[in-house]
């Protein structure tokens, strides 16, 4: 592959080589022969908190690899902030690739009727997940500000404010759970967004998640289909050993991403 391949991770948790935010998937694109960096950023800042140490992070990438620009791979909110950096920040210069998995740029309905609770009730959550994400590490933690930003009004502003630059290559890709009791760690917010907006990876429909070159829904071969948690190897397992329709485990998406880029001259 031509430009080293930055991974930007979503929120709610941090990556790290150790912990690891995205599983089985860096260690699987090394061996393709790629240059692979995480991103580092806050869980659960704004987008505009988050660039700025995305920003640093891919300078610090550029510096010490003599690259000229970088592959981003993002997932969930890390595709905003990697759209952000590419528009707002004037780091289009330095992308070659933007490629989002399920990431809310046209926003979310379900979080729209969840906003309509008592705003004060909805700031005193959030203040205590500020609390426990400063403690695992966090600078910055504005999560109030960050799931406001998933309304649909404030993706639709976003977009206004953040176009696609010109010169790099955007796509996307979107996930569906094939019932809600699929991945039990996230069955409830499933449940929530299958009432409001029909099929989902357990928090987005793919109606969400379309930007740029949509690629299309990923369906796996399982009876459990494929989770917002499935999409980052969480649980660093195949999702099926049989052979069918769809796909058996979740880092062959990646693969096959990694490739497309590299025949694309990227």
């Amino acid at each position: 592959m031509r430009y080293p391949i930055l991974l930007v991770h979503g929120m709610g948790i941090r990556d790290n080589y150790k912990i690891g935010y995205w599983g089985r998937i860096p260690k699987m694109l090394e061996n393709l022969g790629c240059e692979v960096y995480l991103s580092g950023q806050d869980c659960s800042a704004s987008v505009e908190s988050n660039c700025e140490q995305i920003a640093k992070r891919l300078d610090d990438i550029l510096a010490s690899t003599g690259a000229k620009k970088v592959n981003i791979i993002a997932h969930s909110k890390g595709g905003l902030e990697s759209r952000y950096l590419a528009s707002s920040m004037g780091y289009a210069d330095k992308i070659a690739s933007i490629t989002t998995m399920a990431t809310p740029h046209n926003g979310s309905k379900t979080v729209d009727t969840l906003m309509k609770f008592p705003d004060r009730i909805i700031r005193i959550g959030c203040f205590f997940f500020d609390v426990w994400f400063k403690t695992i590490g966090d600078i910055n933690p504005e999560t109030y500000k960050a799931i406001t930003g998933f309304k649909t009004s404030s993706a639709a502003k976003f977009n206004e404010e953040n176009p696609d630059q010109e010169g790099i290559y955007y796509q996307s890709y979107a996930f569906v759970m094939k019932h809600f009791w699929s991945d039990m760690l996230i069955w409830f917010p499933s449940l929530v967004v299958h009432h409001f907006e029909g099929e989902n990876d357990g928090l987005l429909p793919p109606e969400a998640v379309k930007w740029g070159n949509f690629r299309g829904i990923v369906r796996s071969n399982s009876t459990r289909g494929i989770s917002h948690c499935d999409e980052i190897d969480m649980r660093r397992l195949r999702l099926n050993r049989k052979d069918g329709d769809g796909i058996s485990d979740i880092i062959d998406v990646y693969m096959n991403v990694a490739k497309e880029l590299e025949e694309m001259g990227f």
